[in-house]
């Protein structure tokens, strides 16, 4: 695994993190460790002590003998273990000699932390060099001290020394074994940041390399490479465009290709019928006749059709197509397009008509532009639309745009092939040539000066057989696209 491979680095990140978050819980738990093990145990001696206290004042009935008998409190701060005083001794003069020196001297110890206020705040027995026997405490220092009460009234205040005790040997093993166990967990954490690090990065870097792999193949010209989806997130999206970026490339070439040979195909027939005149004639075979260049003339013409066909795909693909936008009556502009096409129509039979609602709003566009849309569209609809069959120009407002239509009641395309009609050559009709007089560049035209003027266009399969090109356009309020 090279060391500046994503995966390392993914593995690198995760192990990073692991190592930083357990040392700093780590750590966090070793500094305070300590200060919550002395706060326990002062809580422990200082609640044993309220109790002894209690009973102290209970038997005494005043803190008068507190400061002699404050030791063997410390000492023998347990229940029933103070004499009342009536023998003569003095309270915890007795004090519990079977638990060894060591154990004496260490709740003597942590005992001594605490010391005594009366109900008043006055310091009986003292822990802090400022307030002495006798002096009076601020209000702060009592609220902050455990009270002493006596028939649920107050009588006293514990007040404790700021000072952590000091710990036994058992205490000081529980640190020991509460260390050894966090290394023990820092040690685990990174183990498992290590071996999830390494699956999790595996699970990243396994598409990214699939990726890679088609991309490279598609640089070396195997161009419809489709990758595995296996998750819906970040990465499943981005093969799943990949996959589709891929399709439309490999679409796209071969249409390329396909362009290339229908364009060679396209020039080739009106070439060869010139060349084979103007041998013909040059050779003496054939007398160069009005009829004959006439004939010549004609293919001339489509050559120079199909060119300007070209010329104006590419200055719309480059954005140079001039516009002379002009704000027109939809129902006036159809009408223009039915024109050139009624007497044509009626030779074949075809009812050609024009269904536009009134008080339509104006649309901005180049009227030569659209009706070379509609000539394309009409005479597309005229190929295809039987004898008593009808073509319908339409206009409507549709969802806030001016929608233009162009229905037929011909023989219809396959639903398969609408997607594609309007690519470059695409002929949906596969045994169609160009002898029946067509390029198959008229509805990539169409799309193209549609597009031009800011609009979309589609093709919808008729209801009961035809065709139906949606054209959407703004209104006039929305300037259109200028190319």
């Amino acid at each position: 695994m090279q060391r500046d491979s994503l995966l390392w680095k993914l593995i690198l990140a995760f192990l990073l993190v692991a190592v930083i978050s357990a040392a700093l819980v780590a750590a966090l738990i070793r500094i305070t460790n300590v200060n919550r093990l002395s706060d326990l145990i002062i809580d422990q001696q200082r609640s044993s002590l309220q109790v002894a206290l209690s009973e102290y004042y209970q038997q005494n009935g005043s803190w008068a003998r507190i400061a002699g008998d404050w030791i063997n409190i410390l000492l023998n701060a347990r229940p029933n273990r103070f004499g009342n005083g009536a023998d003569g001794e003095s309270f915890g003069r007795q004090p519990d000699f079977r638990r060894g020196a060591s154990d004496r001297n260490q709740t003597y110890d942590r005992r001594r932390l605490f010391g005594l206020a009366d109900a008043d705040g006055r310091v009986l027995v003292s822990v802090d060099n400022r307030y002495p026997p006798g002096a009076k405490l601020p209000k702060k220092l009592i609220n902050e001290g455990a009270p002493v009460t006596y028939n649920d009234q107050p009588v006293g205040t514990i007040l404790t020394a700021r000072l952590n005790p000091r710990l036994n040997p058992e205490e000081t093993l529980f640190l020991k074994r509460t260390n050894e166990a966090l290394l023990l967990a820092t040690g685990g954490a990174m183990l498992l940041a290590l071996v999830l690090g390494s699956i999790l990065a595996g699970t990243l870097i396994h598409p990214l390399q699939a990726l890679t792999s088609a991309a490279q193949k598609i640089a070396q010209g195997q161009l419809n490479q489709q990758v595995r989806v296996n998750s819906k997130d970040e990465i499943g999206q981005l093969a799943q465009a990949f996959n589709s970026m891929s399709q439309e490339v490999s679409r796209g070439n071969h249409l390329r290709k396909q362009m290339t040979a229908d364009i060679a195909h396209d020039l080739r027939t009106p070439l060869t019928v010139i060349g084979g005149y103007v041998e013909a004639m040059r050779d003496g075979v054939l007398q160069p006749t009005p009829e004959r260049l006439a004939l010549i003339y004609t293919e001339i013409e489509r050559l120079q059709d199909l060119v300007g066909d070209l010329k104006m795909l590419s200055q719309v693909d480059a954005g140079e197509l001039p516009l002379h936008p002009q704000h027109i009556d939809p129902a006036d502009l159809l009408e223009h397009a039915r024109a050139p096409f009624e007497h044509h129509a009626a030779r074949q039979q075809v009812t050609l008509c024009v269904d536009a609602a009134p008080d339509l709003p104006k649309i901005a566009v180049d009227e030569a532009r659209m009706m070379q849309v509609f000539g394309n569209l009409i005479s597309n609809a005229l190929r295809y639309t039987p004898a008593r069959g009808e073509i319908c120009l339409l206009a409507r407002v549709e969802s806030g745009q001016m929608c233009l239509a162009v229905r037929d009641t011909g023989s219809g395309i396959e639903p398969d092939e609408l997607p594609y009609i309007f690519d470059r050559f695409h002929r949906a009709d596969k045994s169609r040539h160009t002898e029946a007089g067509e390029s198959g560049l008229g509805l990539a035209i169409v799309k193209a000066l549609v597009e031009a003027h800011g609009g979309q266009v589609r093709a919808e399969a008729t209801q009961g057989g035809g065709t139906t090109i949606l054209i959407m356009l703004p209104l006039a309020q929305e300037s259109p696209q200028r190319a």
